[in-house]
């Protein structure tokens, strides 16, 4: 079966963002520049993703399970 994964980049800083939005990167685990974290393809993340698109970059990979 064959898995989607997010591949989620931060690449611009928080500071100076609302809190609600560094909440939400910090739950995706996004707490310094230019680091990636890779999560599971579902609503919940996309929902997280979709508040903080304009901080990060995303990219969509296949994973073997």
């Amino acid at each position: 079966m064959v898995e989607q994964v997010l591949e989620i980049t931060l690449k611009r800083s928080p500071i100076g963002r609302p809190e609600r939005q560094r909440i939400t990167l910090t739950t995706l685990g996004l707490t310094k520049l230019s680091k990636t974290v890779r999560h599971k393809d579902t609503p919940a993340v996309r929902g997280m993703v979709r508040q903080v698109a304009h901080l990060v970059e995303v990219r969509t990979r296949s994973r073997e399970g």
